[in-house]
């Protein structure tokens, strides 16, 4: 694991925590100290991936990434850029349009109109509904579900996206056609 340092125009691609500091202290803006050498050392120990950027003065700040990348060129050109899986969300999005008839399970959040009694004004309500539904897909459940509920709740009702983290989608079994 390889460390880039940046500060303005000053920047250094270093293998280690005593190189990072040494780049830093020939900074005399920065100002090195006993405390920040000691919060750079932990940073570097650590397992956090993300970039940590120190402040030195109000709207100034050096910062440190850490990289797989062998040479400078080979960062600036993001070849050791990291290749993390996918998010949960993202194979059940691949999943939508997977064609396979059967019980599928769809559970949506959506904002429901609804009429607050005391008053008779109309307000959104988050409302969770589950349902089990024979369907070709999970984006034919999806129409599904909404179709259905369409038809039962106030029409200013707002419905998210299939593609979104608001509805999820289990396949629960081949049915009989």
């Amino acid at each position: 694991m390889n460390l880039y340092l940046r500060y303005f125009d000053s920047e250094i691609l270093v293998h280690n925590a005593d190189e990072a500091i040494a780049f830093l202290s020939e900074i005399d803006e920065i100002g090195m100290n006993h405390m920040l050498e000691a919060d750079i050392r932990d940073y570097v120990a650590s397992d956090i991936q993300y970039p940590k950027r120190y402040k030195v003065r109000p709207r100034v700040y050096f910062i440190i990434i850490k990289t797989d990348a062998a040479t400078m060129q080979d960062f600036k050109e993001k070849r050791a850029v990291r290749n993390e899986p996918p998010k949960a969300a993202a194979p059940a999005v691949l999943r939508l349009n997977e064609e396979r008839y059967g019980w599928y399970e769809g559970a949506l959040d959506f904002k429901r109109v609804t009429m607050m009694p005391g008053t008779g004004k109309f307000q959104y309500r988050d409302t969770h509904f589950v349902a089990c539904c024979k369907a070709y897909s999970g984006q034919d459940c999806y129409n599904r579900i909404v179709d259905h509920l369409s038809q039962r709740v106030d029409s200013r009702s707002q419905f998210p996206s299939s593609k979104g983290k608001n509805f999820k989608f289990a396949f629960l079994g081949d049915c009989k056609q």
